[in-house]
């Protein structure tokens, strides 16, 4: 048998959701000073992330406790991880603000302990191949993901690929890729909270042993959990007596005694296979562009539109970056440092009344400060030929230079059928009626450009009300059509414009409600038709917070980011839209959705299903999702305006 390397990353973050300001002193001392002195008085290696606002938090709460860390560091025996400034979810936020995160969080590392580091912690181990070139950009060398998160989608990998580091492909260079392991991450904290005895947990490491020599991540996770609990769950461990410390310290001693276990830092993890190259592997795939650690209940709506209310925090923050770039660079390192902070997912999950209220108000700060004044766009004359409106029964055709439309008026002005004028027979998106597939699993008619809202134990919210739109022209030969549609939670005021020099219609959708149920809202919901597509070359297409686009080849895939997860949990996967849009299509012809993400940052959502011998495909926004961080309180009640456009490439 050959030995073990067995490496740890603790995981340090004082903007933790749940834990109040105030007792962050308290889990200094009850949490991380333990892990410095244990380091110490075994002489073992450990590997120590945090943000660089952690790290300004621990120097002015407890500078001995950094002169300690600094101590460790210099002797070889701790390892710096970095991931930021701010603990943001890299595929929700733009490039530039990564990259700004990344920069504020190395100025804080090389002030506080005069180094950098080599490695980081992707943050909330939320991954997305746009974000390699990001990192490597930053000086760092290598990143540190979730093995369970990524080999659960990629039943191809050999299961040894674990027990070495590997490389992250990017979308033009890879990154050395070593691993954490939620299993073992688990087993450790089941020990220390008294669910496993030290002789079961001892023999599941020793299973972990191979014939020839392996590297592994004994633990990879939170630091906060052991001897303090931050309250999320009411099934949290309780406290014992005797410190769980005492008990991780027995463990730490009896796997150092273990001949064939050697315990290194995570770096060392890459020169011990230094031989070996590691294979080259795409974390992401179509039906999970965006991988999360832990279970399938954890995935990036979480942080999107879920949450107390992300919709409304995201969208503050993309109006503040909005502002930023339009100063350009006379923004100075402060207001980009607090957007980053306000960016962080702490706000976003499991937030006490208290810290929700200093964030909104530091919020508002920001917003108030960045302000710019508004610019009234300069009116054009566009020489365009009005569209033809002519109505059939309740059809409402429009014809413009470039596009055939067909809205359903007994539907609440969803999209029948929509064409290029230079293809009339061949619509590309619309409504595939009742019976349309000959699976009773899909014997409905599924719609284009409306939407529905969801809520346990509730029926179905639509805008599938008959209506009779308003229609007007504006000054370039645009068609506005607009109307109000009744629903049991209050109205929703459609307002769709037809352009007249261009293949796109607008979406301008105020659901003035005023509350908002756990539940999932999502809009748009744009059906392509099986048949307008070559699916050989069917793909979509988006930013997950790169400076590129991603795209992903839908051929011989069966997925779908909205499927729920469980009664709890409403979807499972979704695209941050980092440039404010995603597109749909082959070589030929494309549909694409542009958002607003400063009226609302919405997530992106693609279906692509083989029913039978057709094919179900969609593309869908989603406002709204459902999981054990929904909150609704006051905050986030009220009207909700959401703004899109569909249009041809």
């Amino acid at each position: 048998m050959a030995d073990l390397n067995g490496y740890y990353v603790f995981h340090l973050n004082l903007a933790f959701s749940s834990i109040e300001e105030d007792q962050r002193g308290t889990v200094i001392e009850k949490c991380y000073w333990p892990l410095l002195q244990i380091s110490e008085k075994l002489g073992l290696p450990f590997g120590i992330e945090l943000t660089g606002y952690t790290l300004e938090e621990i120097q002015r709460l407890d500078p001995a406790w950094i002169i300690a860390f600094r101590k460790g560091l210099e002797a070889g025996r701790l390892e710096l991880l970095g991931s930021g400034y701010a603990q943001m979810i890299g595929p929700l936020v733009p490039a530039r603000v990564t990259q700004e995160n990344l920069k504020l969080g190395h100025r804080v590392y090389e002030k506080i302990l005069g180094t950098t580091p080599t490695t980081a912690l992707i943050n909330e181990q939320t991954y997305a191949s746009g974000l390699v070139e990001l990192y490597l950009d930053a000086g760092y060398k290598a990143i540190v993901m979730d093995w369970d998160a990524c080999a659960t989608r990629h039943p191809e990998w050999d299961r040894n690929w674990r027990f070495g580091p590997q490389k992250a492909k990017g979308q033009s260079r890879d990154i050395d890729l070593v691993w954490t392991n939620t299993i073992a991450f688990q087993k450790v904290q089941r020990y220390a909270h008294g669910d496993m005895s030290l002789e079961e947990y001892l023999d599941y490491v020793e299973k972990l042993i191979g014939e020839t020599p392996r590297t592994f991540p004994l633990y990879g996770n939170d630091i906060e959990i052991f001897d303090y609990r931050p309250g999320r769950f009411g099934t949290e461990a309780v406290l014992s007596a005797s410190s769980e410390w005492v008990r991780l310290e027995a463990m730490f001693a009896a796997i150092k005694s273990n001949a064939r276990i050697n315990v290194v830092l995570p770096r060392d993890s890459l020169d011990i296979h230094q031989h070996s190259a590691g294979h080259a592997l795409s974390l992401e795939t179509a039906a999970l562009p965006t991988p999360v650690k832990k279970q399938h209940k954890y995935n990036i709506t979480r942080w999107a539109v879920s949450g107390r209310d992300d919709l409304g925090a995201n969208t503050a923050c993309w109006t503040i970056y909005q502002n930023l770039l339009s100063v350009g660079a006379d923004v100075d390192d402060q207001e980009w440092q607090e957007l980053c902070y306000l960016w962080s997912s702490d706000f976003r999950t499991h937030i006490t009344e208290a810290r929700w209220k200093g964030f909104s108000e530091r919020l508002a700060a920001l917003l108030d400060k960045t302000a710019r004044p508004a610019v009234k766009p300069k009116a054009v004359s566009i020489d365009a030929k009005a569209p033809a409106v002519r109505e059939d029964g309740h059809f409402l055709n429009i014809e413009t230079g470039s596009l055939l439309l067909r809205f359903n008026k007994r539907r609440g002005l969803a999209i029948d059928r929509l064409a290029l004028k230079s293809d009339p027979q061949n619509p590309l998106c619309g409504t595939l009626p009742h019976g349309f597939f000959d699976d009773i699993g899909y014997g409905v008619d599924w719609f284009s450009g409306n939407c529905t809202f969801e809520s346990p134990g509730a029926a179905k919210i639509a805008d599938l009300n008959p209506v009779d739109p308003i229609i007007s022209y504006g000054d370039n030969g645009e068609t506005t059509l607009e109307a109000t549609i009744a629903t049991p939670a209050g109205p929703i005021i459609k307002t769709l414009t037809v352009h007249a020099d261009a293949p796109r219609i607008d979406y301008d959708l105020l659901f003035d409600w005023q509350s908002w149920p756990r539940g999932s809202l999502r809009l748009g919901n744009f059906t392509l038709m099986p048949d307008a597509f070559d699916t050989s070359t069917l793909s979509y297409r988006s930013h997950n917070g790169g400076t590129r686009a991603e795209e992903f080849f839908l051929k011989g895939t069966d997925i779908d980011h909205g499927a729920p997860i469980s009664f709890l949990v409403s979807a499972g996967s979704g695209l941050g839209l980092t440039e404010g849009w995603v597109d749909i299509g082959d070589n030929s012809r494309r549909l694409r959705l542009d958002v607003d993400m400063a009226t609302a940052a919405l997530l992106g959502m693609v279906t692509h299903k083989p029913v039978g011998s057709s094919l179900f495909c969609r593309i869908t926004l989603s406002a709204l999702e459902m999981d054990e961080t929904r909150n609704p309180v006051e905050i986030d009640t009220g009207p909700r305006r959401f703004r899109f456009s569909l249009s041809i490439l």
